[in-house]
């Protein structure tokens, strides 16, 4: 018998989920929290000889470095919370296994394969070894504990190693988390929740202090395992997991938006102050939980967040590749035109906005042209494809052609609504079987994904993103993460 996805709860299978256009508008402020570390660095990571931050004056950058000290960190989390509440959420009961990993590994690997080929040729391939590029293109670098392996070729690719590995092992970790009691739900979160401060307790106990990296405040081995180690990163996963079956059951309660604000500021203002690593992700895990799960709820209801507009869930959708190009556009393209040249504030500040404006358009082309094409012709097998052309033809037979007896039962089990996931975060109108003949509906579906899908995401993801994040759209329904 063929392994397929089980139903998220025992027992009979629920309603069909609506989509969460208000995720997908979210991940795009996670990436943009990436993007504001990325772009105030100290050090160019292509070229450490200067910086990245074009602020010439003193004190302007140092105090953008602070405030957005924690952003990269952050926006990485909350890609990999989302990616496992978004996957969870999206699930299609029933499908083949080796179905759902093509489709999630299409979801993150043509952009990466892209940006990869993009940075080798710009920079990485005069000075990266292939025992340094070999584990990064196949995204297994995050394993290995060497810094400069972990963020070679495209720097923000390492989250989606975990990213990869959400992806294959959540039909396994959905065996477990579905035999959770309903009851039960909140305790096991907060378990998932805890057990990310203590990942980051036995990093700063037990771990090597020394030596420092140059700009993060722990040593290669405390990073390495506390931020990129794939399965330190599980636990975010199965929160987003946990999340969405309580939004599913029903148990999540409406927290006014006033709060949910409040608890994200909250816990923003905690990682600027908390010691590392405790400020990478245990701080924030629970505020980005409950805005996660309070705007699914809203959408669910039919309320309005102000983040479902047309122009934010574009944002969304595009923030996987808007995170990826990160590392050629922001790290590499900015020292490229400008050299090391730092500015006064006015001339620093179109600095960034032209800085964000070529990464959202990198990010665009991602998604129109590599991600969008990739998910409509690889994500599903020639014989998939040639099944569901037989169902849409089958579907399409005039009622007054059906005959009674078996025959009769054939065609009705032909017009039967079949609900499908797309995995671009866009939502698809679909007009519901025909049955006999007599009563029609409609209904709509939408993507999964991850991202930091990673830094997630999915993601999301997709950018599971957002991820990356990535990682891989969290417009899921069926039901991201493009965190990635």
């Amino acid at each position: 018998m063929t392994a397929t996805i089980p139903e998220v709860d025992t027992g009979a299978p629920g309603p069909r989920r609506k989509a969460l256009p208000s995720l997908t508008g979210m991940r795009f402020f996670a990436a943009l929290l990436v993007f504001f570390i990325h772009s105030l660095q100290p050090i160019g990571p292509v070229d450490p000889t200067g910086p990245v931050n074009p602020f010439a004056d003193r004190s302007v950058a140092q105090g953008l470095l602070k405030f957005f000290g924690p952003a990269g960190y952050l926006g990485v989390s909350f890609f990999f919370l989302l990616s496992g509440f978004v996957i969870t959420w999206s699930v299609r009961p029933g499908e083949r296994l080796t179905a759902y990993w093509r489709r999630r590994v299409v979801k993150i690997f043509p952009n990466h394969l892209v940006m990869w080929a993009a940075a080798m040729l710009l920079f990485a391939s005069a000075y990266t070894p292939v025992s340094t590029w070999l584990p990064n293109l196949f995204l297994v670098n995050s394993w290995i504990n060497e810094f400069t392996v972990q963020m070679s070729v495209n720097a923000p690719s390492w989250s989606l190693c975990s990213e990869l590995l959400f992806y294959l092992s959540f039909p396994f970790l959905l065996l477990a988390v579905r035999r959770v009691r309903t009851e039960h739900l909140w305790w096991w979160a907060g378990g998932a929740a805890a057990a990310t401060a203590g990942v980051a307790l036995v990093t700063k106990t037990l771990l090597p202090d020394t030596p420092r990296l140059p700009v993060i405040p722990l040593s290669p081995t405390q990073n390495w395992f506390n931020y990129t180690f794939p399965p330190m990163r599980m636990f975010e996963f199965v929160l987003g997991m946990l999340l969405a079956r309580l939004v599913i059951a029903g148990r999540w309660p409406r927290i006014p938006a006033g709060w949910v604000l409040a608890l994200l500021a909250a816990g923003y203002a905690a990682a600027m102050y908390a010691p590392a690593p405790f400020s990478f992700v245990s701080v924030t895990v629970v505020p980005f939980g409950v805005a996660i799960a309070s705007v699914a709820r809203a959408d669910v209801h039919g309320m309005r967040t102000r983040l479902d507009g047309r122009v934010l869930v574009w944002l969304g959708n595009v923030s996987f590749g808007f995170y990826l190009c990160q590392g050629v556009v922001v790290f590499w393209g900015r020292q490229k035109l400008l050299g090391n040249g730092q500015f006064a504030t006015p001339v620093a500040i179109l600095v960034m906005i032209g800085m964000f404006a070529a990464t959202l358009f990198g990010g665009w082309l991602l998604y129109a042209c590599v991600e969008m094409p990739a998910m409509r012709h690889l994500s599903r097998s020639r014989a998939e494809r040639a099944e569901r052309a037989e169902r849409a033809a089958a579907r399409s037979v005039p009622a007054d052609t059906v005959t009674t007896g078996a025959g009769t039962a054939d065609a009705v089990a032909a017009g039967t609504v079949i609900p499908v996931t797309a995995d671009a975060g866009t939502v698809i109108p679909m007009a519901a079987g025909t049955g006999t003949g007599t009563g029609t509906g409609t209904g709509t579906v939408a993507a999964d994904a991850g991202v930091p899908a990673g830094p997630v995401a999915e993601a999301q993801a997709a950018p599971i993103t957002p991820i990356t994040p990535a990682e891989p759209s969290a417009a899921a329904g069926s039901g991201p993460v493009r965190a990635s």
